[in-house]
């Protein structure tokens, strides 16, 4: 057999094994929905992994209610949807047929929770922080501007949700999980928010469920100045 033949047969051979890897993987998802692509290949070059850090060091550290898990859930929502439940700090993803993906969250502190629903519009990767100019006037030594990376706050994911300033995003500070800590925003362990990333596109809705005293946000009265909402709604609310 000739060099060239030698060389194309084990270039075929590598395509092959790389074929049938490929298929068992896609099986595996199918068949377990807890089952992605794992977190560390959906980095970009140079961070490290959001599954590997401190936050997913000891997942067992979380109270089972918190864990990610596939749990039996029943609702009328389209398969696809994100119901948020502030009070018991968990998300679900709805899978359809009475299933559904359960995560442990961190939420809005006292004065600081909101309820509406929404749509996801934008998507980002390690996403970079400007801290609003309400939360730079609770809190003035708060750096202007944060690059994305494991010391930002926002974490190894953000998915941005339309008419607002919030955002469900990961953290990094894990302890803030199933409390209620944040201005607004919805954190969750890197690893957490980097699989839901995955799951979910651009326009999948949202919903968040809050408490009785909550303000109800809508496209009018997400963007206005704290001042101004303070007005409105009674009650100053945080924005992010």
């Amino acid at each position: 057999m000739s060099r060239f033949k030698i060389v194309r047969f084990w270039n075929s051979a590598a395509v092959a094994a790389f074929v049938t890897g490929a298929i068992f993987a896609t099986t595996a998802v199918r068949a377990d929905p807890l089952a992605l692509v794992h977190p560390d290949r959906l980095l970009p070059q140079g961070f490290p992994s959001a599954a590997t850090s401190a936050d997913e060091a000891n997942p067992s550290e979380l109270t089972p209610n918190l864990r990610r898990q596939l749990i039996d859930y029943s609702t009328r929502e389209a398969p696809g949807t994100i119901i948020i439940d502030t009070a018991n700090t968990q998300l679900y993803l709805v899978l359809g047929g009475g299933k559904a993906i359960r995560y442990g969250i961190g939420v809005g502190r006292d004065g600081f929770t909101w309820s509406g629903v929404k749509t996801i519009e934008r998507k980002v990767e390690w996403p970079d922080w400007f801290p609003p100019a309400e939360m730079l006037a609770r809190q003035p030594y708060l750096p202007r501007f944060v690059a994305g990376g494991p010391g930002n706050p926002l974490g190894a994911r953000a998915l941005y949700l339309g008419g607002t300033v919030y955002r469900i995003h990961g953290t990094n500070d894990p302890s803030t999980i199933g409390k209620h800590v944040s201005s607004g925003c919805i954190r969750m362990l890197n690893g957490d928010v980097s699989d839901l990333y995955a799951r979910v596109s651009i326009g999948t809705k949202v919903i968040v469920q809050g408490g009785r005293m909550d303000r109800f946000v809508t496209q009018q009265n997400a963007v206005q100045p704290r001042e101004k909402l303070a007005v409105n709604s009674g009650r100053a609310r945080g924005l992010n």
